[in-house]
């Protein structure tokens, strides 16, 4: 990724304090060319994804079909994520989007836009979009309505 991807990804998630811990972990897509077969690469990329989530992990889908949330709405799941104890993997698919057995394991789907949006912006967006949810639970003067 281009340094400004890293830096403004790195900037939201060092604000997230320890109990909410932003860890990326990226699976690298599959290779694709002239004649690939997508499905396959598809599948491939969400056995990598699956391996990758933690034991028990609330599993969150990013798909344009999901829930479009606020970000008051953002701020009640991510309360409801804090207060269930558990790990929260959040999952954003390859150019294609997302393997079958990747949704079907999603507890919920969240939708940032109609739009697609290419996969370094949406990192920095997801990690400034779960600062500011934090920053609402508690009070913190980041997001002014």
């Amino acid at each position: 990724m281009p340094g400004w991807v890293r830096q403004g990804y790195d900037e939201y998630a060092k604000r997230l304090p320890r109990e909410c811990e932003l860890v990326l972990k990226e699976i690298a897509p599959g290779k694709r060319t002239k004649n690939s077969d997508v499905a396959r690469i598809i599948k491939e990329e969400g056995e990598r994804m699956i391996a990758a989530i933690p034991q028990g992990a609330h599993i969150v889908t990013l798909d344009i079909p999901g829930k479009s949330w606020t970000t008051p709405e953002l701020a009640q799941a991510m309360r409801r994520w804090l207060e269930s104890g558990q790990h929260v993997s959040l999952l954003i698919g390859g150019p294609e989007g997302l393997a079958d057995s990747v949704k079907q394991l999603a507890r919920e789907s969240w939708s940032l836009s109609p739009l697609t949006f290419p996969h370094p912006l949406v990192r920095i967006v997801v990690a400034e979009q779960l600062y500011r949810a934090w920053s609402i639970l508690h009070n913190h003067p980041y997001h002014r309505q």
